[in-house]
């Protein structure tokens, strides 16, 4: 029997305000103090986007919602858009990583904060190298793979020689692992997974060169199933439990209609995360509801963001790029349909 997944409709929608009048979506969410704080993705006319911020007393109520920005463009590589946040906690700081557009290029990119009201930008922190020095980095290092399209879509720009390989969905774990920061990121068709970092400064042109070396090494989830054939890519947080980390991820479907993005889910090994312990053989939901089905961009379920209550897991996400849904699941459910599959 396949798992049940509730979902509780739109929560959030767009407003006649100007950072948010074309649309909100893919929201990062963080519990904290008793509250659940999201920082969405707002869409202004035009497709410039900035971070609104609410607060929700309990999953599905929001009491509180400001009325700008609270993260907008302010240097070149983010001068087109703040797009898709992520936000965790490790130690005392908040990380809140997002990619950053700036017209060309897509890149993780990451403002810190020890209070969720004011944030230092720390910059780009995926790697900045072309798509000839990825491939020469990477040739025949990558896995023989007829889905392993290792450039994203978007070579309309190419011949920039500003153009860079896009890096997105950069997504921190939410406690060091045996001591180091360990973070997601995706090139497609791929997640990546970093480990052994202890400080971000680490992170230097040396370091990506011998990790693109080696990429094969940090493969954490490729494409398996047919609802997540053209690509995955990062969704929420990890969430640590017992029997292993749940990633809840994208998958994205080729249809008669365009892409499908649908919501699943990984369980993933605690102390070696580039390990997957099992999948659910099925998206965890996918685009039904006609809030999901019709929108910005048609049948998109993207999930960003959670917050746990007892043994219910809230997961926030995109619904069709125009609006924030929420859907809940058991989570002892979950994990035991997950492993129910491990093979």
């Amino acid at each position: 029997m396949m798992l049940e997944v509730i979902k509780h409709g739109v929560l959030l929608g767009k407003t006649n305000l100007s950072f948010e009048n074309e649309g909100v979506l893919n929201p990062a969410a963080i519990m904290n103090n008793g509250l659940i704080h999201l920082f969405y993705r707002a869409v202004s006319i035009g497709n410039h986007s900035s971070i609104g911020y609410c607060q929700l007393h309990d999953p599905l109520k929001i009491f509180f919602r400001s009325d700008k920005a609270v993260l907008f463009p302010q240097f070149e590589y983010e001068s087109q858009g703040i797009e898709d946040p992520r936000i965790v906690k490790i130690d005392d700081i908040f990380y809140l990583s997002y990619t950053a557009f700036d017209g060309i290029n897509a890149l993780g990119a990451l403002a810190t904060s020890k209070d969720l009201v004011n944030f230092e930008k720390q910059g780009i922190i995926v790697p900045q190298i072309t798509y000839e020095k990825f491939k020469e980095l990477t040739n025949s290092k990558v896995k023989n793979d007829e889905n392993a399209i290792w450039y994203d879509e978007h070579q309309r720009a190419l011949g920039d020689t500003k153009e860079l390989l896009w890096d997105k969905n950069l997504i921190f774990f939410p406690r060091r692992i045996n001591g180091e920061i360990c973070f997601l990121h995706r090139i497609k068709p791929n997640i990546q997974i970093l480990v052994g970092v202890k400080d971000l400064k680490e992170l230097t042109k040396d370091f990506w060169e011998k990790y693109f070396e080696n990429i094969d090494d940090f493969i954490v989830l490729s494409p398996k199933y047919p609802h997540e054939k053209s690509y995955v890519g990062g969704g929420c947080p990890p969430i640590e439990t017992a029997e292993g980390w749940i990633m809840i991820y994208h998958g994205v479907q080729t249809s008669d209609k365009g892409f499908v993005y649908s919501a699943c889910a990984a369980l993933l090994d605690l102390e070696n995360p580039k390990k997957e312990i099992a999948r659910l053989p099925y998206p965890l939901f996918k685009p039904e509801r006609e809030w999901e089905l019709k929108g910005e961009v048609n049948n998109v379920c993207f999930p960003t963001g959670t917050a746990v209550i007892d043994d219910n897991l809230y997961i926030y996400y995109g619904a069709a790029d125009e609006r924030i849904a929420c859907a809940s699941v058991s989570i002892s459910k979950l994990i035991a349909e997950i492993l129910s599959n491990k093979e």
